[in-house]
């Protein structure tokens, strides 16, 4: 059995008390759902913060991004020995957001993967198809082409450390989801891809996430599906009712 993974990316989002009391009202639900990964990703200048508040939970922490280097002439990046000390144990890598926005490639996703996994931290490695991609019937080439790219050099003893999140461009804070035949479609695919790239003793063991408007009220049909493994969610994940109620759809 995959164990599944629930994880809240706050994106720009929350003060610092808003951080502290959105993570112990998180911290309360993931002690009492100890079967499921519960994972937050707070803005970076309250990572330090929130690792104090959730200190002796389950919950786990996880920062937005990472710089690829250890350290260096890098203003205003984070490298992972950082993120290591102040109690990260993940890295949100390849979202949507940093490649529209910021301009990240696949070939520089791969490298941030490549180096949270050297350092010991677990990366959630996202991928997923613009609107104009789906109607041009380009799903999977481009989630190929992306999970192909992003993984390069990395080996399959270190494939499993991965979790994956499938996040369709299109439904990402737009209220529009993938039915739930749509997104297990495309993760039945994707764990194809991993199962011809490395073998399926490997694929079987490898958590995917779906990630796109998931909510309180359409998480549990998601989540039932046979190749999903859990929710990267967005704004649902501000709320903690509504978060909570996430976590035990997969519990």
């Amino acid at each position: 059995m995959r164990t599944r993974v629930v994880a809240g990316n706050w994106k720009m989002n929350k003060d610092l008390s808003g951080s502290r009391e959105l993570a112990q009202a998180v911290a309360r639900a993931a002690d009492a759902s100890p079967s499921v990964e519960v994972v937050i990703s707070p803005v970076n200048i309250y990572l330090g913060a929130v690792a104090d508040t959730i200190r002796g939970s389950k919950l786990k922490l996880s920062a937005q991004n990472m710089h690829w280097a250890e350290n260096g002439a890098y203003t205003g990046e984070v490298g992972p020995t950082m993120l290591k000390e102040i109690g990260c144990s993940h890295v949100i890598l390849g979202h949507s957001e940093r490649r529209e926005y910021f301009g990240e490639d696949d070939a520089l996703i791969s490298q941030k993967v490549r180096t949270a996994l050297a350092h010991d931290l677990t990366p959630i490695f996202c991928f997923g198809e613009t609107l104009a991609e789906r109607e041009a019937g380009r799903t999977q080439s481009t989630v190929e082409k992306q999970i192909r790219g992003g993984l390069e050099g990395v080996s399959s003893d270190d494939l499993t450390r991965i979790i994956f999140a499938y996040e369709p461009v299109w439904a990402i804070g737009t209220g529009r989801t993938a039915t739930p035949e749509q997104a297990q479609e495309v993760h039945q695919f994707i764990r194809s891809l991993l199962s011809n790239m490395f073998g399926t003793d490997v694929s079987s063991k490898i958590r995917i996430l779906y990630g796109g408007s998931v909510k309180a009220d359409n998480a549990a049909e998601l989540i039932s599906q046979p190749d999903i493994d859990g929710a990267l969610v967005g704004g649902a994940s501000l709320k903690p009712a509504d978060f909570e109620a996430i976590i035990q759809a997969a519990r």
